[in-house]
C-alpha cells in the first residue's frame, strides 16, 4: 500500500457490519456484568461493588473522552495522516453521553447510600458538636459537599458530551454534503473543547477518585488521572484500528499508519510514567505524614506485589517491547502491548481507588472479574452499534488523500 496506489481503488462507502459472534459476545458480557453487581449487593458487598462500580465507569468514561480528545486534537493540529482512521475515536466520542450517564448515576447512588465517598459525605463530619466532626473535612466542606459535586460532575460531563455529539454530527453531515463547512467548524469546536477539558479535567478526577480519600490530596493527581485516560484511549484506539484491520475492513490503513499510532502508545507510556514518578517524588523527599499516607497505604500486605506490578506492565513492557520501529509496525506485538496497556491502568485505576477505601478487605473475586467484563462487554456493543451506522472513512474530509497516501 504505498504511495502509488490511488484513492480510488478504495470503497470509502463502506461500513462495518456488526453481528455474529462478537455481538453475542458482547451481550453475554454485559449480562455476566449484571450478575456481578447482583451478587455483590445480595452477598452484602455494597461498599465493594460500588467501588467496581465507579471504577469502571470511570475508566469507561475516560476511554470515550479520550476519543473526543484524540479527533479535536487532530482537528486543531489539521493532521493529515490520520484522516483514514477518524471514524475510530469518533465511534468512541459517539457514545460518550452514554458513559457520562453511568458514571453519574453511579456516583450518585453511591453518595446517598453512603458507599461512596462516605470519607467526607458521611453524617456530623462537618458538625462541630457531632462526635464524628472532622476538623479537616469541616475546612473542606465549602468545596466538598454534594450539591457542588454532583453539580460539577453533570456540567463537566455534560459539557464534554454535548462536544462529542456536535462534532460527529459534523462528520456525518460532511459525508452527505461535501465541501470545507462542517471541517471548519469542527475545527472551532475542537479548539473550544480542548480548552474546556484542559481546565475541568484536572477536577473531574480530583472529585470522583482523589476525594474518596478526602484527607490526602495532590496537585499532580490530575495530571496523573489525566495521562492515564490519554494512554488508555490511544492503546483503545489503536486496538480496534487493527482488529478492523484484521478482519478485512480499512484496506487503506497502511504500516505507517500503525507505526505513528505506536509511537503514540510508546511515547505516552513514558510520559504517564514521569507523571507518577514526579508525584511520587515530591510526596517521598517531602516526607509529609499527611501525604505520604497515600504511599504508605499501598506498600502495606498485597498491595506491594500490585504497586510493582503496575509499574512493570504500564511502563517496562510497552517501552521495552515498542522499543524498536519494526515492533511498532507489526499488528500482533501492536495489539498485544494494547491489550497489556488496558489490563494494566485497569490495576492503576483499582490501585488509586481500593487501597484509600476498603483496605484489606480488598481483593479479587467474581465482583471484580464481573464488572469488569460487563463494562467491556458494553463498551464492544454500543462503540461498535455506531461505528456500523456510517462508512469507516469520513469520505469527504479534505485530507482523506494525503492518509491513504501517509508514508514515513
Amino acid at each position: 500500500m504505498g504511495a502509488h496506489n490511488h484513492s480510488h481503488t478504495y470503497n470509502f462507502s463502506e461500513q462495518f457490519a456488526f453481528g455474529g459472534k462478537l455481538k453475542m459476545f458482547s451481550l453475554i458480557a454485559v449480562l455476566v456484568g449484571i450478575a456481578a453487581v447482583a451478587y455483590g449487593f445480595l452477598t452484602g458487598h455494597a461498599e465493594r461493588t460500588f467501588l467496581n462500580l465507579l471504577l469502571m465507569s470511570y475508566y469507561f468514561t475516560c476511554v470515550c473522552a479520550a476519543g473526543l480528545f484524540f479527533m479535536s486534537i487532530q482537528f486543531v493540529a489539521q493532521a493529515g495522516w490520520s484522516a483514514g482512521l477518524l471514524r475510530v475515536p469518533q465511534a468512541f466520542a459517539r457514545i460518550l453521553p452514554y458513559a457520562s450517564l453511568i458514571l453519574i448515576v453511579v456516583v450518585a447512588a453511591g453518595l446517598f447510600s453512603h458507599n461512596l465517598y462516605h470519607h467526607w459525605a458521611g453524617h456530623g463530619l462537618t458538625d462541630p458538636k457531632s462526635e464524628h466532626f472532622d476538623p479537616v473535612i469541616a475546612g473542606k466542606s465549602a468545596y466538598l459537599n454534594i450539591p457542588f459535586f454532583l453539580s460539577r460532575l453533570i456540567i463537566f460531563l455534560g459539557s464534554y458530551s454535548i462536544f462529542a455529539v456536535l462534532m460527529t454530527k459534523l462528520s456525518v453531515n460532511e459525508d452527505l454534503v461535501g465541501g470545507l463547512k462542517s471541517h471548519n467548524k469542527s475545527i472551532k469546536y475542537a479548539a473550544i473543547f480542548l480548552v474546556i477539558f484542559g481546565f475541568t479535567a484536572p477536577i473531574w478526577s480530583f472529585d470522583t477518585i482523589m476525594s474518596l480519600e478526602a484527607h490526602w490530596f495532590s496537585t499532580m493527581f490530575g495530571w496523573y488521572n489525566f495521562a492515564a485516560m490519554w494512554i488508555v484511549g490511544l492503546a483503545a484506539i489503536t486496538l480496534t484500528v487493527i482488529s478492523l484491520k484484521k478482519a478485512g475492513y480499512l484496506p487503506w490503513i497502511n504500516q505507517n499508519h500503525i507505526h505513528d499510532l505506536g509511537k503514540f502508545v510508546f511515547a505516552f507510556s513514558i510520559f504517564w510514567t514521569y507523571i507518577w514518578f514526579a508525584q511520587f517524588l515530591l510526596i517521598y523527599y517531602a516526607n509529609i505524614p499527611e501525604e505520604t499516607v497515600y504511599f504508605y497505604k499501598r506498600w502495606e500486605g498485597n498491595y506491594w506485589n500490585l504497586f510493582l506490578l503496575n509499574l512493570v506492565i504500564n511502563f517496562l513492557s510497552p517501552v521495552l517491547i515498542l522499543m524498536t520501529r519494526d515492533n511498532k509496525r507489526k499488528l500482533n506485538v501492536m495489539m498485544f502491548v494494547c491489550i497489556l496497556i488496558l489490563c494494566g491502568h485497569w490495576l492503576d485505576y483499582y490501585m488509586m481507588i481500593m487501597p484509600g477505601t476498603l483496605a484489606a478487605e480488598a481483593g479479587f473475586n467474581f465482583i471484580e472479574v464481573g464488572v469488569a467484563l460487563g463494562f467491556v462487554g458494553l463498551f464492544i456493543f454500543l462503540m461498535l452499534s455506531g461505528l456500523s451506522k456510517y462508512s469507516l472513512a469520513p469520505k469527504n474530509h479534505p485530507f482523506l488523500d494525503e492518509s491513504v497516501h501517509h508514508q514515513i
